[in-house]
C-alpha cells in the first residue's frame, strides 16, 4: 500500500520526520494494523520503528498479512526488564513499595514503552490500537512529565477538512478532545498555550491564531462555562503575552472573517483562527468526531501535548494510514530540546 500526505503542512511534517530519523515504539506490536502501518513508516523513511512483544509471536501475526519484521528493531520485554525495573522504581518510590512490583508493572508493554522514551532508548511511543485511551494514558502521565509552565498535559487533534477555507487552507488543531475532561481555568490556558506551540514547532506554521471558543463572543450570553474560558484567555494572556490568543467567541466568529469582523473587530484572531480551544472534552470530542465524519475529515490524534516526550494516544477505530501520518507527527515533534540531544540508544 502507497500512502501520500494529504496537504501541504502534513507534507512538511513528513519532510522533517524524514529529516530527523527519530526511533518511534509501538508497544501494541501484534495489532495488524500497527504491522501494516511500521511497514509504511520504514518504507516511506518517516522513522525508525521498534516492536515490543516475543518476536515468535509477531512474526506469526506480521506472516499473516506479508509483513517482514527484520525490517524492525524488536525489543522482547525481558531484555530491558531488569535495566528498567530499578530505574522505575526509583521513579515512583512512594506510589511502588519494591523493585519486584516496579518488575511486575513493566510486563505490561505500555509502561515498558514509556520508560524506554523516558530513558531515551526511543524518542517517541505511539499507543491506542488495542487499548483504551485511559490504558495509554496512566504510563505515559506516570512516567513522561510535562515541560516546564505546563502544569497539565493535554491534547489535540490536527484536523485536514477537504474543500475548507478555515485555518490553514482546511488544517486546524482541536483541543482538548481527549484528555482533561473538565478543565479549570487554568488548565485551559495551559491547553491554549501548548496547542500554540504545538502548531509553531510541530507543524512550522508561523503565526498561531487560538480562539477560546463557547456559546459566547464577548459577553453576547452569560453562564458559569462562559466565565471559565473569559478567564481563561486573561490566564493565557497574561502567562504568554506574546502568542495570538483570544476568546471568548464563537465558532463561526473564531473562523469566518466577515463574521469576525462583525461580531469582534478589534480581536487579533477573530475570522482567522487556526486553532479551536474548546471549553471541555465533551465538546471537544463531539466536534472533532462530527467534523470528521460531516466534512470527511482526517483526524491525526490524539497527540499528547505539554510532555517532555513525544507520545500519542490513538483512536482504536484507526487505520493503517492514520497511525503512518501520527508516527509522522511524533518524529517531527521529537526535536532534539525533546531528546537529550536527539540520539536513541539502538
Amino acid at each position: 500500500m502507497s500512502i501520500k500526505p494529504s496537504h501541504p503542512i502534513i507534507a512538511k511534517v513528513w519532510d522533517t520526520a524524514r529529516r530527523q530519523q527519530r526511533h518511534i515504539v509501538l508497544p501494541e506490536a501484534e495489532n495488524e494494523r500497527i504491522l501494516q502501518a511500521a511497514k509504511m513508516i520504514v518504507k516511506e523513511n518517516l522513522a525508525k520503528v521498534i516492536l515490543i512483544g516475543s518476536k515468535d509471536r509477531i512474526h506469526k501475526a506480521a506472516k499473516k498479512i506479508h509483513v517482514d519484521i527484520d525490517e524492525f528493531i524488536v525489543v522482547e520485554p525481558e531484555e530491558k526488564l531488569d535495566a528498567y525495573s530499578e530505574k522505575f522504581y526509583e521513579l515512583r518510590k512512594g506510589k511502588i513499595t519494591s523493585i519486584d512490583e516496579a518488575r511486575k508493572i513493566l510486563t505490561n508493554n505500555l509502561y515498558l514503552g514509556a520508560m524506554m522514551v523516558k530513558l531515551n532508548d526511543a524518542h517517541g511511543m505511539i499507543a491506542g490500537a488495542s487499548h483504551t485511551t485511559a490504558e495509554v494514558l496512566r504510563p505515559t502521565f506516570q512516567i513522561i512529565k510535562t515541560i516546564p509552565g505546563i502544569r497539565a498535559a493535554s491534547s489535540y487533534f490536527a484536523m485536514i477538512i477537504p474543500d475548507c477555507p478555515y485555518g490553514e487552507e482546511g488544517f486546524l488543531i482541536y483541543a482538548d478532545s481527549a484528555v482533561i475532561p473538565n478543565p479549570t481555568a487554568e488548565e485551559l490556558a495551559d491547553i491554549a498555550i501548548a496547542s500554540c506551540l504545538s502548531i509553531k514547532e510541530v507543524f512550522g506554521i508561523e503565526k498561531e491564531y487560538c480562539a477560546l471558543v463557547c456559546s459566547s463572543t464577548k459577553g453576547s450570553c452569560e453562564d458559569p462555562i462562559i466565565d471559565k474560558v473569559i478567564r481563561a484567555t486573561e490566564i493565557a494572556k497574561e502567562k504568554r503575552p506574546d502568542l495570538l490568543i483570544d476568546g471568548e467567541l464563537q465558532a463561526d466568529t473564531a473562523l469566518v472573517r466577515e463574521i469576525g469582523r462583525e461580531k469582534s473587530p478589534n480581536s487579533p484572531v477573530a475570522g482567522k483562527a487556526n486553532i479551536l480551544i474548546f471549553p471541555d472534552l465533551n465538546s471537544g470530542n463531539i466536534a472533532y468526531k462530527l467534523t470528521e465524519r460531516l466534512a470527511k475529515a482526517e483526524a491525526y490524534g490524539p497527540v499528547i501535548q505539554g510532555l517532555e516526550r513525544p507520545m500519542i494516544d490513538l483512536s482504536r477505530g484507526c487505520k493503517a494510514t492514520d497511525i503512518v501520518n501520527v508516527a509522522a507527527i511524533v518524529a517531527a515533534q521529537a526535536t532534539d530540546k525533546h531528546t537529550d540531544g536527539g540520539k536513541a540508544k539502538f
